[in-house]
């Protein structure tokens, strides 16, 4: 089983979610996360990096 891994930005937060936008596919949709799935820390332009399950902040 082959995992993949992607790198988002936090374009908005909206309550309990935020929308985070694909860096490697600007011209996709957005993605709509729970915030209890994403590290305490975030805030708007947050970059994250999506991996085997779980979003991490990339410094």
């Amino acid at each position: 089983m082959e995992f993949k891994s992607c790198k988002y930005v936090v374009e908005r937060i909206d309550g309990d979610y935020a929308m985070l936008r694909n860096l490697e596919e600007p011209d996709s949709e957005w993605k709509q996360v729970a915030r209890a799935l994403l590290p305490d820390e975030i805030m708007e332009g947050t970059k994250l990096l999506y991996e085997l399950l779980q979003y991490s902040v990339i410094r």
